[in-house]
């Protein structure tokens, strides 16, 4: 990638996380409902038995009262773990009850690690995304390694509407299965 491209990827992130943390909070519960709402018909059409989740960092959708009726529903979820850079992630089985650590990166994970296969669904987070598909994330490539190996799970990337952007995409990206957003509603 090229110096330009760096910095203009670097800029629309920041435009991006600005967009987000200037939402009105109360607004933002009642679109995190609608996307929570949206993700359980999205598992309902599906009936996975694990779904790797993400826990809410720097505005993002704050799933955890869908979380709940996944895990009442007998839903077995997992949480990425970052062990390496430049790694896929790893899951570590997670319940809503239990204590909670901050990783590394400030992420957190649960305080005893119990690791699992990776989920045949995963929920993932974007900072952005745009019309075909592809996500903009913190810039690390976690997500998009993990995508990489095979099977590939399925995807749901979860974003508000104004994340939406235009921005190409590299050889290493790979394109999720749908994104829902608090105008969305899953087929």
């Amino acid at each position: 990638m090229t110096a330009d491209a760096t910095a203009a990827k670097a800029a629309l992130r920041k435009a991006l996380r600005t967009a987000r943390g200037g939402l009105d909070p109360a607004i933002k519960v009642q679109w995190d409902a609608h996307i929570g709402a949206q993700v359980v018909a999205w598992w309902r059409l599906r009936q996975m038995d694990t779904v790797g989740v993400y826990w809410p960092l720097a505005g993002e959708p704050d799933l955890r009262a869908a979380y709940a009726e996944l895990a009442l529903a007998g839903v077995r979820l997992a949480l990425p773990v970052v062990m390496e850079r430049n790694a896929p992630l790893a899951f570590t089985e997670w319940q809503l009850d239990e204590p909670m650590l901050a990783d590394e990166m400030g992420v957190a994970v649960p305080a005893t690690l119990r690791f699992v296969e990776r989920p045949p669904a995963l929920l993932i987070p974007c900072l952005g995304f745009n019309a075909e598909n592809y996500r903009l994330g913190y810039g690390g490539g976690y997500y998009d390694r993990t995508l990489e190996l095979v099977p590939r799970p399925l995807t749901l990337g979860i974003a508000y509407s104004n994340q939406e952007a235009q921005f190409g995409h590299g050889p290493h990206d790979v394109p999720l299965d749908a994104i829902v957003t608090e105008r969305s509603n899953i087929r």
